[in-house]
């Protein structure tokens, strides 16, 4: 990478998100499917509908508010090498813990009006990490302070967008989609172009990159996993703990070492 100026390699990303962007607007519109809301476990527990897809859900709030313990209290001195650097982790956790309350809403429930309280921390926890991640390695002090409110203002929009197209008869995913999977499929890019991580290193961050996609692929095997173990748990359900694993492996890979010497 040393023959690309650092201008040319932030170039290329940037060209990249514009030729996505683009592409997302020539592909049709994309309805949100209502077989989606049909998931494997519809089983009640203790008056509770679709126990095993709510009470899975709290292990995103475990995990949320153990990132914000971790990261608000006196460790944060020995973690963060400057006080803004800690900015995207902390919006991270925070949208994580509101992640497991939105998808415990809506799984008691679920219907599309419910699903844009789920959706909407999701993609806030994926814009700051998202955020996080070019501050690490391209730019701190940008990413902290520019990006990190643009993202999370790119990714609600998406998901507002979104649900008001449903509202008209004329759903839309295809901007929630780009927002998800965009920082999932620049991420080698990203590692190539700039390889030195300061909080995120190649091989931990790749790490929970792989989890969150063993994550995915429960949740599009919800009812094969279900059927698989006989009716005890299905791959929705799992799909909440294993992705709950990798935003803890966030909190690991940020926080495993004592206080960093700035850069």
């Amino acid at each position: 990478m040393r023959i690309l100026t650092k201008q040319q390699r932030i170039a290329i990303l940037l060209g990249l998100f514009v030729v996505t962007l683009v592409g997302a607007t020539l592909v049709p519109s994309v309805p949100q499917n209502p077989e989606y809301h049909r998931f494997a476990d519809m089983r009640s527990l203790c008056g509770i509908p679709n126990f095993g897809d709510v009470l899975s859900s709290a292990a995103f709030m475990v995990v949320g508010l153990l990132g914000l313990a971790t990261l608000l209290g006196r460790r944060r001195r020995y973690i963060f090498a400057e006080g803004t650097d800690a900015a995207p982790y902390i919006v991270f956790f925070a949208a994580v813990t509101l992640i497991g309350i939105g998808s415990a809403y809506y799984h008691l429930m679920p219907d599309t009006p419910r699903l844009f309280w789920d959706r909407l921390p999701m993609t806030t926890a994926f814009m700051s990490l998202f955020a996080a991640i070019l501050a690490d390695r391209i730019d701190r002090r940008t990413g902290n302070r520019w990006l990190l409110p643009l993202l999370i203002l790119l990714g609600a929009a998406s998901v507002i967008y979104w649900n008001w197209s449903e509202s008209v008869g004329a759903g839309d995913l295809r901007f929630y989609v780009l927002v998800k999977f965009f920082p999932i499929i620049t991420l080698p890019l990203i590692l190539w172009l700039f390889p030195s991580g300061y909080y995120m290193p190649s091989a931990p961050l790749l790490i929970v990159f792989l989890t969150y996609g063993v994550a995915i692929v429960l949740d599009r095997s919800d009812l094969a996993v279900f059927n698989a173990l006989g009716g005890a748990v299905s791959g929705h359900t799992f799909k909440h703990l294993v992705a709950a694993m990798a935003a803890y492996l966030v909190l690991h890979m940020v926080a495993r070492t004592p206080r960093r010497m700035a850069v």
